[in-house]
């Protein structure tokens, strides 16, 4: 099998590893690195800490030899060199190798020694085996011509080597061991936030309820992923609204299209049996057929204009307010002409927004204006400037809002006792607030001074 092929088969097998086991081998791979790392350094700063005290001791023991015989010549000065006890070992080796003595040297020589004698070397240390023990030699200049060599038995330091080492590595295993404890807790615990999480975004996928929440930990306890779960109910409470919202949209729109569906259907069927009426019969199942059809058709386009989202960005324009403002007018007037329009505009406002959709949240105001305004009586509409932002008034004289009705009159499909006889579907006002909304302005309703509705429009709140 190839090398890509290899790769293609062991690639789900990485991607099937859970989040926590990745997460607990990282943090185990990292605080064992740093365990045997400081376990590795600690070793060699015991291992270099005792042979720099046998050094020291071996410069001592040579400092020592000179003193005691400055003139001696080319033989062993003191110690037992068979058995390396203390004092220390000590021979004298002269540069050239015809002054040595007839008996043979305890310590090795070799060419080092003899570069050290003849001043062409530096001093050194050297480990060795001697009569079978682990030993430490100095070779140090002695005097013109002669080098002087000290040894040690290395034995307690070679045993305090082993010991540190053994102990390192005990201290080392049991590092590694918490490690993986630390590993796994921190796994753990660090990830229950997002175990919640996803139990809960499994629930609410099994269950379709968005009312599920993930538990928080108390106050002061937040962190990072305490605040992606915060985000998360956050979103599930959106959610919530949306889809409660939703549902309470195709409740209402199904209830509120039952009625004209059931009229449709009676009249289309009394036209089919069109033999059997007269011909002012069937003028007055057709021309109720018409105007129940344009009911239907404008709630169903009240629907999609409520259901649709906020328009992109890019239709966007500064729209001149004022001219928007009569023109909606103009139209209200062709529509109800037994109304008049007041219009007053003392500044030229200029607003952004998508000029389609203004002109759907004027029209709705001006026609349940309309709708409640006696015949004869004017809408006032006034148009003005109040701390710096630009606000709307439509006021009607009609019998106005009753206090109990003020909190609900945005609400889809609601229809105040007063208005129950009137046509409309009870969804101008909300398509309004939620156009209002889109371009950041606020829509309020009021009672008049005197009688009558007063509705607000202020831009930039």
């Amino acid at each position: 099998m190839t090398g890509a092929g290899r790769r293609r088969l062991g690639a789900p097998w990485r991607r099937r590893r859970p989040l926590r086991t990745r997460l607990a081998l990282a943090v185990t791979s990292a605080v064992a690195l740093v365990a045997l790392g400081v376990c590795t350094a600690a070793f060699f700063v015991v291992r270099g800490a005792l042979y720099d005290q046998l050094d020291l001791s071996l410069t001592q023991a040579a400092r020592l030899a000179a003193q005691r015989n400055p003139d001696s010549g080319p033989d062993t000065l003191a110690g037992e060199c068979r058995f390396l006890a203390a004092p220390a070992c000590a021979e004298v080796v002269p540069a050239d190798p015809a002054r040595d003595p007839a008996r043979p040297y305890l310590l090795p020589v070799d060419a080092g020694t003899r570069a050290v004698a003849a001043g062409r070397r530096a001093p050194y240390y050297t480990s060795i085996v001697h009569a079978g023990h682990p030993t430490r030699m100095l070779t140090t200049d002695y005097t013109k011509g002669q080098a002087l060599q000290v040894a040690l038995r290395a034995d307690t330091v070679e045993a305090g080597i082993s010991d540190a080492a053994r102990w390192l590595a005990v201290i080392g295993a049991a590092g590694v061991l918490l490690a993986a404890v630390l590993g796994y807790w921190v796994s753990r615990t660090g990830l229950a936030p997002v175990t919640r999480l996803t139990a809960t975004a499994e629930r609410i996928a099994a269950t379709r309820d968005p009312r599920h929440r993930i538990e928080l930990p108390p106050p002061g306890r937040e962190d990072e992923i305490t605040r992606l779960a915060g985000s998360f109910n956050t979103m599930l409470g959106e959610l919530e609204q949306s889809v409660t919202a939703q549902r309470r949209l195709v409740a209402d729109a199904s209830h509120e299209l039952r009625t004209p569906l059931t009229a449709l259907r009676t009249n289309a069927e009394l036209l089919a049996r069109g033999e059997r009426l007269t011909v002012e019969q069937r003028e007055r199942a057709s021309l109720a057929l018409g105007r129940q059809l344009r009911e239907v058709t404008g709630l169903v386009n009240d629907l999609i204009e409520l259901a649709r989202d906020e328009e992109p960005q890019p239709l966007v324009e500064q729209v001149r307010l004022g001219r928007l403002v009569e023109h909606c007018a103009q139209a209200a007037r062709a529509h109800w002409p037994s109304v008049p329009l007041v219009v007053r505009s003392t500044d030229e406002v200029v607003v952004p927004g998508v000029p389609a959709r203004l002109s759907r949240l004027l029209g709705n105001l001006l026609d349940n204006a309309a709708k409640f305004s006696p015949a004869g009586v004017p809408v006032e509409v006034e148009l003005t400037v109040r701390g710096g932002r630009p606000e709307l008034t439509v006021r009607d004289h009609g019998p106005g809002i009753a206090p109990q009705d003020l909190p609900y009159v945005f609400d889809r499909f609601y229809r105040a006792g007063a208005a129950r006889a009137l046509p409309g579907s009870g969804l101008g006002l909300a398509m309004a607030r939620q156009i209002a909304r889109a371009h950041k302005a606020e829509l309020t309703a009021e009672a008049a001074p005197g009688g009558g509705a007063l509705f607000r429009l202020t831009f930039g709140a």
